[in-house]
């Protein structure tokens, strides 16, 4: 099927090809607006279902794909977000039943403004229409933004990159025998199975077809994205994130939320990479943390006080860091380490090298934390707490379509809400402006 599909493409041209995928997503509109939250719900149970019962041929596509990556090189951060197993599509399918089971954003009466002449304005939460998704090499993001737009009522375009599209084309046909089951239209979930970022600049110059486009992946797809779209943007995902040691620290503390905010799994956008110590507890602390971190294969890029520090402990195999380091969303298992002699140069350097995404200290101090908390420019900041709850699911939204680092129109985890915008309802009884009294209402 892919290879007919393939074909008939190459004939008819990528503009075409692309075209008709967003055409049929916006033909089907008008049904989604009128889906009740109980057919929402089926349909998410429905694809559920489908992707537990087309597990082998999920997994099988993704083991050629994990092969045919591992022939390319690729590096094994990207190879863990590739990856598929029986526990993720257990997740896959718990996000969606998490999303099932929320209230339906659609229809949500946000504000009512009765004049006094009787005219009634209500502002109503509604889709935003036709989503396309470009993303990297997360298969997960298949199933996560099919399941969102559908729940919101919107139709998904997707795109992902090239090392996933055996995974992608086996999840999306799972998802289209769950809407088939569901007697929902198929159409609703596009997937664009061509590699070549023309298909990219389609999509997002799509003006009249595309009502928003959100990338997901590394910093030059975002910037790619935003520099050439002609439809509205947001911008998610680059993480370069910071953990603060401060001098008041509960130490024991700290060790846990380093090791976690590093470890638990490195190639997410909300894993931490630069670590920042007061200059306080650095000659103490800094030792066992790197320590511990390096027995869980961590490597430490350092600066020269840091340096000192862990030679003098007798600390080996740290590496001095260079000035990009410091903005370097790593992705693995290297960490930036810095001491500095304030909450305030934490604080600077933060607003220097952060991209907005996740920020955390470490403090006893109440108003060393209250500050960092006010001050930081950050979607999330976390004071005790691993910056790895950055998270749809840890947030209680089911899953996400995406962590925007913007402040516009959404920031943090995109849920339900994010994904939906609003209407003026008015109701009035042959209002017409200028005059002094509505017309009486009929009897």
């Amino acid at each position: 099927m892919a290879a007919s599909r393939l074909e008939s493409v190459s004939q008819d041209g990528l503009a075409g090809y692309v075209t008709q995928r967003l055409r049929a997503a916006r033909a089907t509109l008008g049904t989604l607006s009128r889906l009740t939250a109980e057919e929402k719900y089926r349909a998410l149970q429905a694809i559920s279902q489908a992707l537990w019962d087309r597990r082998q041929e999920i997994l099988s596509a993704n083991a050629l794909d994990l092969a045919a990556a591992r022939e390319a090189g690729v590096d094994d951060a990207r190879l863990d977000r590739l990856l598929l197993d029986e526990g993720r599509i257990r997740q896959m399918q718990e996000g969606l039943l998490a999303v099932a089971a929320l209230p339906d954003p659609v229809g949500e009466r946000l504000e009512t403004i009765v004049r006094d002449d009787g005219l009634r304005i209500d502002k109503l939460r509604v889709p935003i229409g036709v989503v396309a998704i470009v993303y990297e090499s997360r298969p997960n993001v298949t199933v996560d933004a099919a399941g969102i737009t559908l729940k919101t009522g919107n139709a998904a375009v997707l795109r992902g990159g090239r090392e996933a599209l055996r995974s992608n084309q086996a999840l999306v046909d799972a998802i289209h025998q769950g809407l088939q089951a569901a007697q929902m239209p198929t159409d609703a979930v596009q997937f664009i199975d061509r590699v070549e970022r023309e298909t990219v600049d389609l999509m997002i110059r799509a003006r009249g077809l595309v009502d928003l486009a959100i990338p997901r992946g590394g910093a030059g797809l975002i910037s790619y994205v935003g520099e050439r779209a002609l439809v509205p943007v947001i911008e998610t995902g680059v993480g370069n994130c910071h953990v603060y040691v401060d001098r008041t620290a509960n130490l024991d503390m700290a060790d846990a939320i380093v090791v976690n905010a590093k470890t638990q799994r490195p190639s997410v956008c909300n894993a931490m990479e630069t670590l920042l110590v007061h200059e306080a507890v650095a000659p103490s602390w800094l030792p066992r943390i790197a320590q511990e971190l390096g027995q869980r294969g961590v490597e430490l890029r350092v600066c020269p006080t840091s340096m000192e520090h862990l030679q003098r402990a007798g600390i080996p195999s740290v590496v001095p860091a260079t000035e990009e380091d410091w903005g370097t969303e790593f992705l693995r298992l290297v960490l930036a380490v810095r001491v500095v002699p304030s909450l305030q140069a934490a604080l600077e350097h933060i607003a220097e090298y952060g991209t907005r995404h996740s920020e955390a200290i470490v403090t006893e101090d109440p108003e060393a934390a209250e500050a960092f908390l006010a001050q930081v420019d950050a979607a999330a900041v976390y004071h005790n707490a691993s910056t790895r709850f950055t998270d749809g699911f840890e947030f209680g939204f089911g899953v996400e379509i995406g962590i925007s680092t913007q402040k516009l129109h959404a920031r943090g985890p995109m849920g339900l809400r994010e994904l939906t915008s609003y209407k003026y309802v008015v109701r009035g009884h042959g209002h017409v402006r200028g005059t002094a009294a509505a017309i009486p209402a009929a009897d």
